[in-house]
Parts: structure tokens; C-alpha cells; sequence
């Protein structure tokens, strides 16, 4: 190459994952062109999908790639050229020659190589995202194993039904620093604890907002975190978080009255009384631990509507023997816990016991 191509040789339209994720809100859209199924497991945060090969048409190339890579190119070729085409059409018609985004794949190439192409000669300064989700996702895996021990976590503990969730949220809106695993995992932890209207995030799901929200929070001063063993549902927290908040010099064990607990239990958990059989099916997995008959016992309560006296038992029978042992095998530290008292699930109740809890000194 002549010095004169190379004065004017376009730059490359490639940024490395590590570059690209420290300036993401500097793009004007993150661009996933994975189909809908990969963009669902996980995407970078804001990420829109504009697949370049929807879910049938990947496999179907996929498929034949094993047996013909050229004829799997010509097909794909296409395919891909006729969804560029359409999502041009759907989305570009607004947008200015400035316009910015940062374009992805699974590995950086020939899917959002063939995206960043078409949207460079319109004249958008299109990036490519060197090495794809899969770069980013490895940075993301590396950040989660430093992170966590640069925070000092206050960690939550106590029964279940002694506003633990509440008592979070009240502190957010205190302005406290808080992190919520339980809503980030999208599940309260027990057998019954999967979220009638939200299906849990795949494990690289949460493990991207986990990441997410830990960049969010300033290391100089206190978290409030609710204690969890390592899984919450069916994701793992990562072994780094796990044991930075087994590590804590800050746990605080809540206390709140039988009476007041059941009411919390009967709030959060009322989508049941309209599906006493779903609640019933999941008890099924106590039978084991508590025996055919007690469970059974259960399921007939539910089914007649006694509400309060089937939680009320749950929690003295099952819940609070259960929860006790494993939380003394998760944290050593719980013998000198601050004991602290919630008397009610009152936003007065919460209020104030929040408030006290932020005057603690560090």
C-alpha cells in the first residue's frame, strides 16, 4: 500500500468490546442484529433487535452450513440483505447523518459486519462491536468477579414475612443506596416465590443486570442488600457476590410480630387466591422435606380459603426452621447481628426504622 492510500484509508469502523462498554451511552442505539431468541437470553443494556436473521431462518442456514458452507452463504446472503432492507426501511427514514450506533452480533462478524456496512453507505457512522456479545459478555464475567468486593453491603436478614423487600424499597426512595437481587432475579426466593406476571431473566439476563446496577452504585458509601443464598429461583448469584455479603462487618437481623407477618405474607402473595391449585401444586415440593400428610393438610386449607391459617403454619412450621439453618451455614456472623424491630408493615413503620438504619455510622 502507497503512503498516499494509507493518508486517506477510512477508519476502521471496528471498536473493541472493552472501549465500546466503557462509552456506551455515547452511541445513539446499540444495535443487536441476533435473532429474537439470542437477543431474549441477553443483550447489551438498551440494546434494540433489528435481526438480521430471525429464529427459523438461522437454523435453517445454521443446518445447512454443516454440509455446504457456499450454499448456506448464498441463502444466507440473501436472507439477510432482504431483513437489512426492511429494517432500513422501518427505522431510518428519521434519522440524521450524525446518527451513531453501535452494531453487534454473536461473534463480530459477518451478521453485524454486513449491518455496519450498509448503514456506513447510507452515511451513518456506524460501529462494530469487535468480537460481538460474546466479547462483551466476557467482560461482563470479569467485572462481576472484582466488583462486588469493593462495596461495603449491609446485609437484611430475618424470617420470612418481616418486610425485608419492603424495608429495601423504602430506603431507595429514602435515598439510600440499595441493591434489590430479589427484583433483579425477578423471584422472592422460596417455592413460591416465582412472580405471577414476570418470568425470570435467563442466568447471562441477570448477571447483565447485576452488572448494570453495581456500575450504578457509588463504593464510598453503604449498600442495603436482603441476605440470599447462592441461588435465587433458578439464577446463581456470582460466587463474588455471594461471598462479599457473607463478609460483611454490617448484618442486621429484622424482627416483626406473628400477627403482622402473616398480613405481609397474605399481600404478597394474594395472586394465589385465584389459583388455589397452582398454589397447591408448587407445596407439592415440601412433601419430601414435611411429609404427605402435613403438606396435604395444607393443600386443604388453601382449597377452603383459610388463607391466614395456611401461611400462619408455613411460617412456623416450615419457613422459619428452614430459613434459620441455612441462613447460620451462609452467614457465621449472624450471632452478632444488630437486632433491630419492624412492628408492622406500616409506610409509617418502614419509614421510621429506615431512617434510623441510614443514621447507623459505618
Amino acid at each position: 500500500m502507497n503512503q498516499a492510500s494509507q493518508k486517506y484509508a477510512p477508519p476502521s469502523p471496528l471498536i473493541a468490546a472493552d472501549e465500546a462498554i466503557q462509552s456506551l451511552s455515547a452511541f445513539d442505539a446499540i444495535i443487536d442484529v441476533r435473532s429474537p431468541a439470542e437477543y431474549a437470553e441477553d443483550h447489551l443494556p438498551g440494546a434494540l433487535n433489528w435481526p438480521v436473521l430471525d429464529n427459523e431462518e438461522r437454523h435453517r442456514v445454521g443446518l445447512l452450513y454443516k454440509s455446504s458452507p457456499f450454499e448456506a452463504r448464498k441463502i444466507g446472503a440473501a436472507l439477510v440483505a432482504r431483513n437489512i432492507a426492511r429494517h432500513i426501511e422501518a427505522h431510518a427514514e428519521p434519522l440524521n447523518r450524525n446518527w451513531r450506533p453501535l452494531v453487534y452480533c454473536w461473534r463480530g462478524g459477518q451478521r453485524s459486519g454486513a449491518m455496519t456496512w450498509f448503514l456506513g453507505q447510507i452515511g451513518f457512522k456506524s460501529r462494530q462491536l469487535q468480537g460481538g456479545y460474546k466479547a462483551y459478555r466476557a467482560q461482563v464475567r470479569e467485572a462481576l468477579q472484582a466488583q462486588p468486593a469493593a462495596f461495603d453491603f449491609h446485609v437484611l436478614c430475618g424470617r420470612t414475612g418481616t418486610g425485608k423487600t419492603r424495608l429495601l424499597q423504602t430506603l431507595a426512595g429514602l435515598g439510600a443506596q440499595v441493591l434489590d437481587l430479589e427484583s433483579l432475579a425477578a423471584h422472592r426466593g422460596s417455592i413460591l416465590g416465582a412472580l405471577p406476571d414476570k418470568p425470570q431473566p435467563s442466568q447471562k439476563g441477570f448477571d447483565t443486570l447485576l452488572w448494570q446496577q453495581l456500575c450504578k452504585l457509588d463504593p464510598s458509601r453503604p449498600v442495603f442488600v436482603e441476605s440470599e443464598s447462592r441461588k435465587i429461583g433458578q439464577v446463581r448469584m456470582p460466587e463474588s457476590m455471594y461471598e462479599a455479603m457473607r463478609a460483611s462487618e454490617h448484618i442486621y437481623w429484622l424482627e416483626m410480630p406473628e400477627a403482622a407477618r402473616v398480613e405481609l405474607l397474605l399481600e404478597d402473595y394474594e395472586h394465589f387466591f385465584q389459583t388455589p391449585e397452582l398454589f397447591c401444586a408448587k407445596l407439592d415440593a415440601l412433601i419430601s422435606m414435611r411429609g404427605r400428610e402435613r403438606v396435604q393438610g395444607w393443600q386443604a386449607q388453601a382449597l377452603s380459603g383459610a388463607w391466614a391459617e395456611v401461611f400462619g403454619e408455613l411460617m412456623r412450621e416450615h419457613y422459619d426452621p428452614g430459613y434459620e439453618r441455612s441462613l447460620a451455614g451462609h452467614y457465621p456472623q449472624l450471632e452478632r447481628a444488630l437486632r433491630i424491630q419492624l412492628a408492622d408493615g406500616s409506610a409509617r413503620s418502614l419509614a421510621d426504622l429506615a431512617q434510623n438504619l441510614m443514621t447507623i455510622k459505618t
